[in-house]
């Protein structure tokens, strides 16, 4: 009698890879400009700001990513509010914000009959549950984010230099700002149910970073920064499936890992180039010196 077959376990897999990859395709995208304006922190900030938006619209049955974008602008304009009125410094009011907000969206979400499963899914996500519909949202929001940053490339690179040098020439800065804003919580929101709040910003920053050393070029760091971050998936996903680990958490720590190994690997490179040129301007001075004495 034959053995029945082993449940179909590719579904969910694709369903995910396809998600996770997506989402490394906007993160790429956006962190590339988060490490070159130094908005780490921001990412960071947003991440807990969207926590009481998504803790309130999982108590009440509400679309999850409408609560978590609501309660992340809102997160970003207080953020700017602060700045422009407030005495606290930059770093020390978002500092105070996220750690609020994140307290706020404990204290919401533990009024669900299933606090901690739902208290998890916030901070650490649930790339395996992902379905049609997230894998639809995040391919419409990776769209609209490339189109973003191909439509405003000038002005996000004058600003990233010189605001004044951006204002010259007639570039808006200040909308260029205010669309990097919007941009950094539109994937922080986005990316959300593949690697959760807590851990989005490394999906957003570590690919950027493994990407920086091979390039200057923005739109080639772009590139290798997704390259990056779909391999981190790929590799996370491939450790949660074998080892039994979190899968959102695998693929934040793998791209870390990824990271760490392109600065290992760009500084080895730079060393065997050094002595590689060393080698050879030693060797046509050795021939110099020899043509020399025959002359």
């Amino acid at each position: 009698m034959p053995l029945p077959a082993d449940p179909p376990v590719a579904d969910f897999l694709v369903r995910a890879l396809t998600g996770g990859v997506l989402a490394a395709l906007i993160c790429g995208v956006v962190g590339t400009w988060v490490v070159i304006r130094g908005m780490a922190f921001f990412g960071e900030a947003i991440g807990h700001g969207m926590l009481p938006g998504v803790a309130a619209a999982t108590v009440f049955g509400m679309p999850v990513l409408v609560g978590g974008a609501l309660s992340a602008v809102a997160m970003s304009g207080l953020i700017g509010l602060l700045q422009r009125r407030g005495r606290l410094s930059y770093d020390t009011s978002i500092g105070l914000l996220f750690v609020g907000m994140l307290s706020l969206g404990v204290i919401v979400v533990s009024h669900s009959r299933t606090f901690a499963t739902d208290a998890t899914v916030m901070l650490f996500g649930d790339i395996l549950a992902i379905g049609a519909s997230e894998i639809m949202v995040l391919a419409v929001t990776a769209a609209l984010t490339i189109a973003i940053a191909a439509a405003f490339h000038r002005s996000f690179i004058a600003v990233a230099f010189d605001a004044r040098i951006a204002r010259a020439l007639g570039l808006r800065p200040q909308l260029a700002k205010l669309l990097q804003v919007g941009l950094v919580t539109l994937a922080v929101v986005a990316s959300y149910k593949a690697v959760g709040s807590l851990l989005v910003v490394g999906l957003l920053l570590a690919p950027a970073v493994a990407a920086s050393p091979w390039t200057t070029r923005i739109p080639l760091r772009m590139c290798a920064a997704v390259g990056f971050g779909a391999a981190a998936v790929v590799l996370g996903l491939a450790v949660s499936w074998y080892a039994g680990t979190a899968a959102g958490a695998s693929i934040a720590a793998s791209a870390i890992l990824l990271a760490c190994c392109s600065a290992a690997t760009h500084g080895l490179w730079g060393r065997l180039s050094c002595r590689h040129s060393a080698r050879h301007d030693r060797t046509h001075l050795l021939i110099d010196r020899k043509r020399e004495k025959h002359s």
